[in-house]
């Protein structure tokens, strides 16, 4: 039986969408607009205004009247879009079966935006595709959610219980607090609901951090307006208002395609218009310095762990410690022209081979040798979550000072610190800012160049 939410629903409707469009600009329009360039910008302009207009953030206890309100916000918008394409392109040249094109459009995506809506609701009805729910909070907060999901089972959640320090006489009390985190791992809980005005801030801040670390939605019942801020989105189950925290920027799947998209242009215009030339002249600068082969490669953790080959100009003597010690000052290991690359970080430019492979991008957490990754581990609270994004060949602690060498621990700290910051705050213009800055200190005489 399906309990969990499937991923891909949304990327089957976004599909499906697209689909309709084409097939209904392939049957209605004129043939001279059935082209790569007339579809690629109404298609886009589609995918782009949804994004902004949040009309694929449709969950499980979204109201049909939000469903409404986000029909005609996406399709002003995307009229507007559309009929631009004849004033720009066409000289304002507008046929005169487009309005009849726009209205098919909306009418066809309309109807299967409700019908996949109603059949979802339908399907979690009948038990599937459910979400397993607690709560912490009193007597009072359980039973007026448990009487939510039971009068309104088409949402789809199943309620265990609640987790209480006080010692309620109750079916659906499971236990106090400190009891609660093994009974969710091994009851495959999925939400975990607060009722804030019976929860401590030390309390409520442990649960938080229990359901951040093990991928656990957590939801929060506002009692007053004391607890509102910038962190929470307000949703609302029925007449119930629900607190969550807002999702984080990698959460998100526009993210990650934005993310690569600039990955591929920007590696393949360092590629071409710069490897393409400097890797032949760098190949003879080394050679005559000393020994060995062009590239160093070395196995580093990327995302999720997952091991790939870092490349790099070789900088150093052909040596036994490399998988083992980290650059130091005055590394004896380092060669004449290698000290030279990495002082100017020109070592590091074989990366954008990773990046455009999908191993690395440009800007994210720089990935430690794996020695170093078993001991952070260990050492270093968080330290994993550099590992949810794909490690970059800059990334804010570089920019910020912690580069190089880790010296003394806060050394580490701090890098975790800007990493960890820079996953929770991810903008495009962040990226764009930590790029120009890295290109700034390279022509700086950074002390931990070496």
């Amino acid at each position: 039986m399906i309990k969990k939410r499937s991923i891909f629903i949304r990327p089957l409707v976004i599909t499906l969408d697209l689909f309709l469009i084409i097939a209904v600009v392939y049957f209605i329009s004129d043939k001279e607009y059935l082209n790569f360039s007339f579809l690629s910008f109404i298609l886009l302009f589609w995918i782009l205004i949804s994004y902004y207009t949040k009309f694929y953030n449709v969950y499980r206890y979204t109201h049909v009247s939000r469903l409404v309100t986000l029909l005609l916000s996406q399709f002003f918008v995307f009229s507007l879009a559309y009929l631009s394409y004849f004033t720009i392109f066409k000289e304002g040249k507008i046929i005169s079966n487009q309005l009849l094109i726009i209205t098919t459009i909306f009418s066809f995506v309309s109807f299967f935006k409700f019908l996949i809506f109603y059949l979802l609701k339908k399907y979690r009805q009948d038990g599937k595709n459910y979400r397993n729910v607690v709560l912490y909070g009193e007597f009072k907060a359980a039973k007026k959610l448990e009487h939510l999901f039971n009068r309104k089972n088409d949402l789809g959640y199943r309620f265990f219980g609640f987790f209480s320090d006080k010692v309620f006489a109750s079916s659906k009390y499971l236990g106090n607090i400190e009891s609660s985190f093994t009974y969710l791992l091994s009851n495959d809980i999925d939400e975990m609901y607060c009722d804030a005005t019976s929860l401590s801030e030390k309390v409520f801040s442990k649960i938080r951090n229990f359901a951040e670390k093990n991928a656990i939605d957590l939801r929060v019942l506002p009692e007053n307006k004391a607890i509102y801020s910038k962190n929470y989105v307000l949703e609302y189950f029925g007449t119930i208002p629900i607190l969550k925290p807002k999702s984080l920027p990698f959460e998100r799947i526009e993210t990650h395609v934005l993310k690569r998209i600039f990955d591929i242009f920007f590696s393949s215009f360092v590629c071409v218009f710069l490897l393409s030339w400097l890797v032949p002249l760098i190949w003879i600068i080394i050679r005559i310095d000393s020994e060995g082969t062009l590239f160093f490669k070395q196995k580093r953790d990327g995302l999720n762990g997952k091991q790939f080959y870092c490349y790099k100009f070789r900088s150093m003597k052909k040596n036994g410690n490399s998988d083992l010690i980290s650059a130091t000052k005055n590394d004896k290991r380092i060669t004449k022209v290698g000290a030279f690359l990495r002082k100017t970080s020109l070592d590091e430019l074989p990366q954008f081979f990773n990046v455009f492979l999908g191993d690395m991008s440009v800007v994210g957490p720089r990935p430690h040798i794996n020695v170093q990754t078993k001991k952070y581990t260990k050492e270093v609270e968080n330290y994993l979550i550099r590992h949810s994004v794909k490690p970059g060949i800059t990334g804010l602690a570089q920019i910020s000072g912690y580069r190089g060498e880790i010296i003394k621990k806060s050394d580490i700290d701090n890098r975790v610190r800007l990493d960890i910051f820079y996953i929770e705050n991810w903008s495009f213009f962040l990226d764009i800012k930590i790029i120009a800055q890295t290109i700034i200190n390279v022509f700086k005489n950074e002390e931990k160049a070496y």
